[in-house]
């Protein structure tokens, strides 16, 4: 049988955790990265052939213990243990509207943050709404409100987020959890086609099978009219609307960003005063 997305996250999360980490005594020379399937196996309290069918895509219903174990011997995060569950059909799904829509409360409650760019999410990474000064910090680009196609199909990217490789990542790994909570999403399945189909960094990226949300982080970029800025990045979930995510970024009272910001906000006051 061919290779299932369990499967594949599983064969991935296996590759990345190291023996020694996972209190594995390592001697020689191994031929596969991170653990080997029999070591997944005896950590998890269960049969190597087991463990091998799951991989291979030949067992397709593995119980919650089961995945419980799994996640305790692959060391799978929060975020990680939810993807596996909802791969095995183990996690409700989320039930998603095909076309989204910002709640005039929260684009309110937006508004009155003139410090902090503030960006409304969908589940495909759609701009759903932002602030003046979000709109400012990433306003230009060419490929549409989509943060996902701006990463990779806007050549500006790489020099909007200096750290372009792992802010790709991040996105990837984004948008892969967004994917298992809603994988017949119209939005999510359009996007991920085009980017599968037009980026070869996108392509190489997905086949990692990382899936994590955003956690409290610093974010650089480098803005064409006021440099390079490092703000403080924390994320919501919106719950009047599963699956959109609010994003503030935030620079400290004071400091090089916090007047930067106070200046594009005042540059892109004008912009609009003309």
């Amino acid at each position: 049988m061919a290779p299932t997305p369990l499967g594949d996250f599983l064969r991935r999360s296996r590759a990345l955790l190291q023996p020694e980490n996972a209190g594995i005594c390592s001697i020689g020379r191994r031929r596969v990265a991170g653990l080997r399937r029999e070591e997944v196996a005896m950590l998890a309290g269960v049969s190597v052939d087991y463990y091998v069918r799951l991989e291979q895509g030949r067992e397709r219903t593995p119980s919650a213990q089961m995945l419980d174990a799994l996640s305790g011997a692959l060391q799978l995060d929060e975020d990680g243990r939810l993807h596996l569950f909802r791969l095995a059909g183990l996690a409700p799904r989320s039930v998603a509207a095909a076309v989204e829509r910002a709640d005039p409360a929260l684009l309110q409650m937006m508004t009155t943050w003139p410090d902090s760019p503030a960006l409304l999410l969908g589940r495909a990474y759609d701009v759903l709404a932002a602030n003046p000064l979000a709109d400012a910090l990433f306003g230009g680009f060419a490929f549409s409100r989509n943060l996902m196609r701006v990463m990779f199909l806007d050549p500006a990217a790489r020099t909007f987020y200096p750290e372009w490789p792992a802010a790709a990542a991040n996105a990837v790994a984004g948008f892969r959890l967004a994917f298992g909570a809603a994988p017949h999403h119209p939005r999510i399945r359009a996007v991920l086609t085009e980017l599968l189909d037009l980026s070869d960094d996108f392509r190489e990226l997905w086949t990692r099978h990382e899936a994590r949300g955003k956690t409290l982080s610093s974010k650089s970029f480098h803005h064409p009219e006021v440099g390079a800025l490092t703000l403080r990045m924390y994320s919501f979930d919106v719950r009047s609307a599963p699956g959109q995510e609010l994003v503030v970024y935030h620079a400290e009272p004071g400091s090089r960003e916090a007047g930067s910001l106070r200046l594009l906000a005042s540059l892109a006051a004008t912009e609009r005063a003309y």
